[in-house]
């Protein structure tokens, strides 16, 4: 398989000849990794069990964590799932690789679409399916939402949305997303949203795609199924804790299928992750914290305030450029869009000309990068 180096390594290698101002103290807004210390109490919660370490976990997740996780949809999207329409998984990013290859494996032609810019996790799972690729290209022009084109729809067996959207921060509505919902059922492919940032946003909750299936009548979820994880709500990534939920049909092959892949999150951080799951006000914290640095930004970069995650995408004319003089001069790490993202059949790369900037220090920490970054505009101009 030839996958691509992850955006990550290429930051490395554009920078690698490159000595930082060391008269700054480094900077890292280059991941999307909460630099907060997790919740003590999940802390607690792991300590106090660990126990449990002599233990085989189940595949299908414990009880605990099942209804923590079936207690936070409803919760949070008034939707009551049945066991049979969830799956607590080992974060999502081995989801988001391993069920394009269980539910593709029969396909003699597999096509896939997702977003782009993109989360480099889903092309790694059209790679390793051999799948054709159908981008879903997300620019100014369209405000970063995907363009709905039917007959390239019509062709897939597989949709890969993100929204909350990482990078461009693009939000969709719960119409928009009821739209997406009626075409995965009139050309019948499976429609998956990576919903990982739905718990950071600004203002008000970001609708799911599960709550848009209701609203157009899909109540059994046929071929519709959301991710979500605690890593971004809880500051835990560590943690690895996520789920996938929706079409209980698709779902019970697929944990079939999980029970082969061995990858069952250990008891101890079951627990913890169950006492995250079940708890708002740490999330609540956490909101305030990414609206107060979205706020500085605003005030200094005269950026606009998203509606979700916590990302900067940043247009700054030449990214590569702008990304090794912020660097040299000034001794911070944004992270060039082109890396996020492929050329579409123009050959234009969406994500050229942006940076992401991940927002995810303290509000100190960050109004001093902010700073640096403002003087690097300036010298620009």
């Amino acid at each position: 398989m030839n996958f691509e180096p992850y955006p990550f390594e290429k930051l490395t290698n554009l920078l690698q000849n490159i000595q930082p101002n060391k008269n700054y103290f480094p900077s890292v807004l280059t991941i999307g990794e909460p630099q907060f210390e997790t919740p003590d109490f999940i802390q607690k919660s792991l300590s106090e069990n660990t126990a449990l370490l002599k233990k085989y976990p189940k595949t299908t997740g414990e009880t605990i964590l099942r209804e923590a996780q079936r207690g936070f949809v409803d919760k949070r999207f008034g939707i009551k799932l049945d066991n049979a329409q969830i799956i607590p998984t080992f974060g999502t990013r081995e989801v988001l690789f391993n069920f394009p290859q269980f539910l593709l494996f029969d396909k003699k032609k597999p096509v896939m679409a997702y977003t782009n810019p993109f989360y480099q996790i889903y092309e790694g799972a059209a790679i390793a399916t051999h799948s054709k690729v159908i981008h879903l290209n997300l620019s100014e022009k369209n405000n970063f939402k995907p363009e709905i084109n039917e007959e390239a729809l019509a062709e897939c067996d597989l949709v890969i949305l993100n929204f909350p959207n990482n990078p461009t921060t693009a939000t969709l509505t719960l119409d928009e997303l009821g739209e997406w919902v009626k075409l995965a059922l009139k050309h019948n492919f499976i429609l998956l949203n990576d919903e990982c940032y739905s718990e950071i946003y600004t203002s008000k909750p970001i609708p799911s795609l599960l709550e848009a299936a209701l609203h157009v009548d899909n109540n059994a979820f046929k071929n519709i199924l959301v991710i979500n994880s605690i890593s971004k709500r809880s500051s835990a990534p560590g943690l690895r804790s996520g789920f996938i939920a929706g079409d209980a049909k698709i779902l019970k092959e697929y944990m079939k299928y999980r029970t082969y892949v061995g990858c069952a999150s250990p008891l101890p951080l079951q627990y913890a992750a169950a006492a995250a799951w079940n708890d708002e006000i740490h999330v609540i914290k956490a909101r305030e914290i990414y609206k107060e640095n979205f706020q500085l930004a605003k005030e200094i970069l005269g950026t606009k305030i998203p509606d979700a995650t916590f990302y900067l995408w940043l247009y700054v004319g030449d990214a590569l450029e702008f990304t090794k003089r912020l660097y040299k001069s000034y001794n911070v790490k944004v992270l060039p869009g082109e890396f996020l993202a492929r050329k579409n059949i123009k050959g234009e790369n969406p994500g050229k000309g942006f940076v992401r900037i991940a927002l995810v220090e303290s509000p100190q920490k960050t109004k001093d990068a902010l700073m640096r970054i403002k003087e690097c505009f300036n010298e620009q101009r």
